[in-house]
């Protein structure tokens, strides 16, 4: 089994040829070690058109909001929390949370991210009063809020199951619960970098219950821990699988699949990177391109594949457009976690947005949390408007 003979079998794949060419992970470890990357996009963006022929790329206008600093797990890769009792602590009232949400309504956006740390000073209520009072005074807003390690922390404070917490949550306005935390799905690594979060089988299991219920859930991977293409494959084949279940049982699963490299600057984690390790810790740009790549090749069963322009920036986020991914991302209009470990570019404008998938040679179109496209207003120059030479200015 070499790489070549591998994804000249993947090339014949259709959606009815779906279950017949499933990549193993056996045949995924090997493309993503041995592979040359320019071919591993090729067939990737290969299989992207397969998945999505009509030449559209979406993107979403939304805002990030983190509602409070305050948690206990201490990741060691997280710069934005800070512990009980820290001078820097804050929580958000539901009026500060409701002012940023209006600043999202004048720009025409549809969906917020809401999302802290696990904050054991926050009642249930607290959580279940906010949303139903966003829910009234913003309607139109999708609320994908929290994430699994926070219904966790609910539910050892509120004394309930995890089931029942998205129960109450999704009862007071809930849309969605998006897949933050699982960095990575191998317990070994995850033992190492956040020991106080819980088990790959916590955030699976918890994910299965948000699916359940019909909320909408996307699936994350954060790569550069140290790992190598056997624990990252395995990361998926944990996605893959828990898709496949949802989708026969509960006809609903994870929306996409979204990954970046870890951020090592301003966190504990980062002051590992000295002497050898310098050279195993994080993710570069081709590294990420691959990930993205097999990550397309490999979860048949996830529609959509997101570029991460927040930690990789806008231009090599353009590049995953051509290595897989079919979506964008979104605006954020704010972001703290990921900016707080030291990335620089904090939001995007739907120009910038629409830009980067224009000269990547797509069409750009808005869209809700749930891959809904929406109306569209073009903002930018097509791309044969782009390439036509300046006009001749006469005297």
């Amino acid at each position: 089994m070499n790489w070549e003979s591998i994804l000249r079998r993947q090339s014949g794949w259709s959606m009815a040829r779906s279950s017949e060419l499933r990549m193993t992970p056996e045949e995924a470890i090997v493309i993503y070690n041995d592979a040359p990357l320019h071919a591993l996009m090729r067939a990737a963006h290969q299989r992207r058109l397969a998945m999505h022929p009509n030449g559209k790329v979406s993107y979403l206008v939304d805002r990030n909001i983190n509602y409070t600093n305050v948690c206990t797990i201490n990741c060691q890769f997280c710069s934005f929390y800070r512990p009980p009792g820290h001078k820097e602590n804050y929580t958000q009232t539901y009026e500060e949370i409701s002012e940023r949400i209006q600043e999202l309504e004048a720009i025409g956006g549809s969906r917020i991210l809401m999302q802290g740390g696990v904050n054991p000073s926050l009642p249930f209520h607290w959580y279940t009063d906010l949303l139903k009072f966003l829910r009234i005074n913003h309607p139109s807003i999708d609320l994908d809020c929290f994430s699994p390690i926070e219904i966790e922390g609910l539910a050892e404070v509120c004394e309930m199951s995890t089931l029942e917490v998205l129960q109450h949550l999704k009862a007071a306005g809930m849309h969605g619960l998006p897949g933050g935390g699982a960095e990575m799905l191998v317990e070994e690594v995850r033992k190492d970098v956040s020991p106080k979060k819980g088990a790959p089988a916590n955030w699976l299991r918890v994910m299965g219950e948000a699916q359940s219920l019909r909320l909408t859930t996307s699936a994350t991977n954060v790569i550069g821990f140290g790992e190598g293409a056997r624990e990252r494959v395995e990361h998926m084949r944990r996605i893959r699988e828990l898709q496949s279940f949802s989708l026969e049982n509960h006809g609903h699963g994870f929306t996409s699949f979204i990954a970046w490299p870890v951020q090592l600057e301003s966190n504990t984690f980062g002051r590992r990177n000295r002497g050898q390790n310098k050279h195993v810790l994080g993710a570069g740009s081709s590294e990420y391109l691959r990930h993205v790549a097999v990550s397309r090749l490999f979860l048949d069963n996830v529609e959509n594949i997101q570029a991460s322009w927040p930690t990789m920036g806008l231009k090599v986020a353009q590049m995953a457009l051509l290595a897989g991914a079919n979506d964008a991302g979104s605006t954020m209009m704010e972001e703290n976690v990921v900016s707080a470990s030291g990335t620089s570019k904090l939001d995007a404008t739907e120009v910038e947005l629409q830009s980067a998938i224009v000269r990547a040679g797509f069409s750009p179109v808005r869209r809700d949390s749930d891959y809904q496209h929406l109306p569209t207003t073009l903002l930018v120059p097509r791309v044969a408007e782009l390439a036509a030479p300046p006009p001749v200015i006469t005297s």
